[in-house]
């Protein structure tokens, strides 16, 4: 069953228009949750972001936040989802062909959820590979990296770049040359105890669990630092791992073609057992509310 617009309906009958400009310019935005035990994780931060991304290209969400977590949590019911994905879509909607963002009179708003598949065990054992490639991320002052958009053909390059190289994702540079963000992820090393991630400043987008993350180190008292790093800074280091709202803290073994060991390292799973921690408890809180 799909939320598509204002109701439930079967996925053969989810249909929009070929004119919808979503897919014909990309003109629309995005998130994806995670739900875990039937609780929605972070829900509210998603909503603060879902908002300003529709504010930031002048798109009008056709539903109120509180309308759209109950869409969620219905969405997840009527497919009997528990431990799920939830991606929530906004486009611009149906009109003429045209970049004018007046042509198109109604936004289109869809819900989808699956029931979450667990990613390997080896990959938290044993960690992925990960590929610096020749796509640079998108300059911020020409696509806003705080927008998150249904645009992605920068990401896509970059995941074609990382398959030829048999890696499981791409880092991307920023215009500078400085370390940026995967295709859908964020990224972190550490070396000497002190934990290092692109700072916002590098055009990336502010990943929720990016922040998350940050502030479990914090209380963990291992030293963080945001700031620009050049590709021999992650080359260097002693542990790295990315993370996103899916994978939540993954170790990365190998980056061009340089071996990380051991992986994944003291750090990474100090904040992979804390981040799971912290999940638990959000979800205890919450069916406590």
């Amino acid at each position: 069953m799909i939320y598509l617009n204002n109701k439930l309906v079967p996925e053969g009958k989810a249909l929009i228009s070929v004119f919808d400009h979503g897919f014909l310019y990309g003109d629309g935005i995005y998130e994806t949750l995670r739900a875990y035990k039937g609780t929605v994780f972070m829900l509210d931060e998603h909503m603060d972001r879902l908002f300003r991304s529709a504010s930031m290209i002048g798109l009008m969400v056709p539903q109120k936040p509180g309308t759209i977590k109950k869409a969620v949590y219905n969405t997840m019911e009527a497919n009997r989802l528990d431990d799920a994905v939830i991606r929530i879509t906004v486009s611009r909607g149906a009109g003429p062909p045209g970049l004018d963002p007046d042509l198109c009179p109604k936004p289109t708003f869809v819900i989808f959820a699956s029931a979450f598949k667990k990613y390997p065990g080896q990959y938290y054992r044993k960690g992925v590979k990960v590929a610096i490639v020749n796509t640079r991320r998108n300059y911020n002052k020409a696509l806003d990296p705080q927008i998150k958009s249904l645009n992605f053909l920068n990401n896509i390059l970059a995941k074609i770049e990382a398959k030829k190289a048999g890696a499981y994702e791409a880092i991307m540079l920023n215009y500078r040359g400085y370390i940026a963000e995967g295709t859908i992820s964020n990224v972190f090393f550490a070396g000497n105890n002190v934990l290092c991630t692109p700072s916002i400043n590098t055009g990336i987008l502010d990943g929720i669990t990016r922040r998350i993350i940050l502030d479990i180190a914090k209380e963990l008292k291992i030293k963080t630092m945001e700031g620009n790093f050049r590709p021999e800074e992650i080359y260097n280091a002693q542990e790295i791992f990315i993370s996103n709202t899916t994978m939540e803290v993954m170790p990365v073994t190998e980056i061009d073609n340089k071996k990380i060991s051991p992986a994944p390292g003291k750090i990474t799973k100090m904040l992979n057992r804390a981040y799971r921690r912290k999940v638990a408890g959000y979800i205890k809180g919450e069916n406590k509310a």
